[in-house]
């Protein structure tokens, strides 16, 4: 008993201390293994959250950063939660989870922005649309479901390889390279939309330097991968790595000596912007020109288009005595772009949420807040009405172009779509229009373009007004009081504001279908004289409004604005009172007559000083060496028919090649502007030449009644052959001509043939109208082949 005594109490402690302090060393060594195997997940998942703050530069709010963070950390956490299952169920897992949070995000985008539709609709027009969208989006990028989708998904596949690279097979820095792969493609995308995200970039370097220094609890105690290894290994061991290290540094240092001043120059350079690369949302011709859709809106005056629901102001002051303006204007389309042919709105439209870019409003304006629900009824095409200038737009998905404040929606427009829009609508200050100047220079030189080709009766009309005011205001102001003074309003005019259309319509002879016209040659009209006076112009196409109920075709109007100094844009009126009688044109503009040409006066034939001397006859026989008279005439004779003869055929030929050339060559539009040609040239063969200031309508007019009058001079209207007689559809060509001058790239093949046709049938009805020796000379006539050559304008 007391031998056993001091031996167990001599043994017992030893073996006690030893357990306890293992137990307690365990613990910590779990804790630092723990935190060394977390370093590589939070690094991962810092430098795609990285990414996410770079692309959130350009959006607005902060929405996308934090669903693109969250997608980092689910990623991660879903692969370092499935380290232990086997490598091919790690991807099922993750996509399950990517599946459940991308449905999350979408769905948080889209009651954000207030869209309408199911999740299913919503998500599958963001898989269609996600990528162009994002290119094409308007700054900032409102986050919905077609901007958000691809950055979401994105970043959760760069953290699923990330965290699948770095963590199950122990490579760290390939693991990364997802990560710099997403933040590279964040910068590209944000491109010179954004300011250099130096920080942003340091800080990825440095996060990146963090995980890639910090240890990962991968190597034995003590960090040293030799340890527990034989001393002969243990030295091999640590001198290759040695030198691995060694060369890993000069490889580094050579790289940032090579690399340092390519990347240091690009620090001030502009990044490029992928959405150059990327086409914008498109529209068709009508919405490109809403200004001939006038003439048809004015035919059918009763045709619903839209119904309206305005909250806010609905009169601006100084619209008083401006019928259409009483109310609010609703806005189609502003075109500033103008060819001499046809205005333009030419605008690029970027994709847009709901909130749109702000501009600061004109320094000496006053702005009022206007909010509408618009419901579409008839109106067609993707213009969207809105009251200028839009500045949030829900219920309807959109594209904007800042420039002019246009909106469209990519889709088209549908009966029965309703949106709301608020608008904020900027009143200039009367009182200072009087003194105000107009901008100059390259910021405004679109709206102050002048095409080629302007007539000398409209570029005399604009310096008359010009140099009778000399203020901008007053220069404006006459041109609208000369408008609405000397021309006329009808329902019925031709649609078209081409130079010759504006040409016939101020100065045309008023019993002739001159001076009279539709909105669209008032405001047409107004801006082409203000460009030629030097004021910055452009034309507007919308509707009147009182602010509630239903707006109709017959309240569509066209009405010009002209760009004031601290003002900004501000609307003008030449349309004339409806009780006023329009003065003629002649009483306040005479143009000056052009110098006539030269009068073709033969010269002179000298006559002889003296009478040639008689020659004497001679006494004996004529002379018989020589080649007798009559055979002299019939040679020169026959000589002469033949020269004749291979004209008139060269004509012939010539003119046939000229028809057809003009009837089977070339596009559609190409060959039925070419029948027309036939029609004109038949014209002025048959004596009834047509002006190029007439419109397509009024000559297939002429056209007509110069038919009417050749047949007037056969008995019953018959042909000379006695078949009875039958009118070409030359208002058909008509038709078609004006839809290739307005619609250019719409007409068909089958319309060309057609054309070729009418145009055929009327020569050949107009010919066989003329006497028959006129008949003979129609084929060879010339005029038309000289004509031909003449250069087009």
């Amino acid at each position: 008993m007391g031998r056993g005594t001091p031996v167990v109490t001599g043994i017992a402690p030893p073996r006690e201390a030893p357990e306890a302090t293992a137990g307690g060393a365990g613990a910590a060594g779990r804790v630092v293994r723990a935190l060394r195997a977390a370093v590589v997940p939070l690094t991962l998942i810092a430098l795609i959250a990285l990414a996410g703050v770079v692309l959130g530069r350009v959006y607005a709010g902060d929405l996308l950063t934090r669903l693109v963070i969250g997608a980092a950390v689910g990623s991660v956490l879903a692969s370092v939660a499935a380290r232990r299952l086997p490598s091919w169920l790690v991807a099922p897992v993750s996509m399950a989870a990517l599946a459940g949070w991308t449905l999350w995000s979408l769905r948080l985008a889209a009651a954000r922005a207030d869209l309408p539709g199911s999740l299913l609709d919503v998500s599958t027009d963001a898989a269609r649309n996600g990528i162009p969208r994002l290119l094409t989006a308007m700054i900032p990028v409102e986050p919905t479901p077609d901007t958000v989708l691809v950055p979401v998904v994105a970043a959760w596949l760069a953290g699923l390889a990330g965290a699948e690279v770095a963590l199950r097979t122990g490579r760290v820095l390939l693991g990364y390279l997802p990560a710099a792969g997403l933040y590279a493609a964040a910068l590209y995308v944000v491109g010179p939309n954004a300011e250099p995200a130096i920080g942003a970039t340091v800080a990825f370097v440095a996060v990146a330097a963090v995980g890639l220094a910090a240890p990962t609890g991968a190597s034995p105690a003590g960090g040293d991968p030799a340890a527990g290894l034989a001393p002969g290994v243990r030295a091999a061991v640590r001198l290759r790595l040695a030198v691995s290290a060694a060369l890993g540094v000069v490889l580094v240092i050579g790289l940032v000596a090579l690399l340092g001043p390519v990347v240091a120059a690009q620090v001030d350079g502009r990044p490029v912007d992928p959405r150059r690369y990327v086409e914008p949302p498109q529209v068709e011709t009508l919405d490109e020109n809403p200004l001939i859709r006038i003439s048809g809106w004015a035919l059918h005056p009763e045709q619903k288009l839209l119904d309206v629901s305005t909250s806010g102001p609905t009169a601006a002051a100084g619209d008083a005595d401006d019928p259409k303006a009483a109310g609010v204007r609703i806005r189609l389309a502003v075109l500033s772009d103008y060819d001499g042919i046809t205005w333009r709105v030419g605008a690029t439209y970027r994709n847009a949420g709901r909130i749109l870019p702000a501009t600061a409003p004109a320094r000496d304006s006053t702005v009022q807040t206007v909010r509408q629900q618009i419901t579409v009824a008839e109106l067609t095409g993707r213009l969207l009405p809105a009251v200028a200038t839009p500045r949030e737009v829900s219920g309807a998905r959109v594209a904007y172009d800042p420039a002019t404040g246009t909106l469209i929606r990519p889709e088209g427009l549908t009966p029965g779509l309703r949106y709301e829009v608020t608008s904020v609508r900027e009143r200039p200050d009367n009182n200072l229009l009087a003194t105000a100047n107009v901008p100059a220079g390259e910021e405004v030189a679109r709206v102050l373009r002048v095409a080629d080709g302007v007539p000398d009766p409209l570029r005399r009309l604009a310096t008359q007004l010009a140099e009778e005011n000399g203020a901008p205001y007053e220069r404006a102001a006459a041109i609208e009081q000369f408008l609405a003074e000397h021309y006329r309003v009808v329902a019925d005019a031709p649609s078209g504001h081409a130079y010759p259309n504006l040409a016939f319509f101020l100065f045309g002879p008023r019993n002739g279908g001159g001076q009279r016209g539709t909105s669209e040659q008032f405001a047409a009209a107004f801006a082409v004289l203000g460009r030629l006076s030097g004021l910055p112009t452009r034309v507007v196409v919308g509707f009147s409004s009182g602010g509630q109920g239903p707006v109709r075709a017959g309240d569509a109007y066209a009405w010009p604005e002209v760009l004031f100094d601290g003002l900004g844009w501000v609307a003008f009126n030449p349309l004339p009172q409806p009780e006023n009688e329009p003065r003629p044109v002649e009483e306040d503009f005479r143009p000056t007559p052009e110098d006539p040409p030269p009068s073709e006066v033969p010269a002179p034939t000298a006559e002889p000083t003296s009478s040639p001397e008689p020659v004497a006859a001679g006494d004996g026989p004529p002379a018989r060496d020589g080649v007798s008279t009559p055979v002299l005439v019939a040679g020169g004779s026959g000589s002469l028919l033949l020269v004749v003869g291979a004209l008139l055929l060269t004509l012939l030929a010539m003119r046939r090649s000229l028809s057809r050339g003009r009837l089977v060559r070339g596009d559609p539009g190409q060959r039925i502007a070419g029948a027309w040609r036939e029609v004109t040239d038949a014209l002025r063969l048959a004596g009834r030449p047509v002006g190029d200031d007439l419109a397509a309508t009024e000559v297939a007019g002429r056209a007509r009644q110069a038919l009417t009058d050749a047949r007037d001079r056969h008995a019953n209207g018959a042909r000379p052959d006695g078949q009875p007689a039958t009118d070409p559809a030359v208002d058909e060509l008509a038709t078609l001509l004006n839809q290739v001058g307005f619609a250019p790239g719409t007409a068909t093949a089958d319309q060309a043939a057609r054309a070729a046709e009418v145009a055929t049938a009327y020569v050949t009805t107009l010919r066989a109208a003329r006497p028959w020796w006129r008949r003979l000379l129609w084929s060879v006539h010339p005029d038309p082949l000289r004509r031909a050559r003449r250069p087009r304008r």
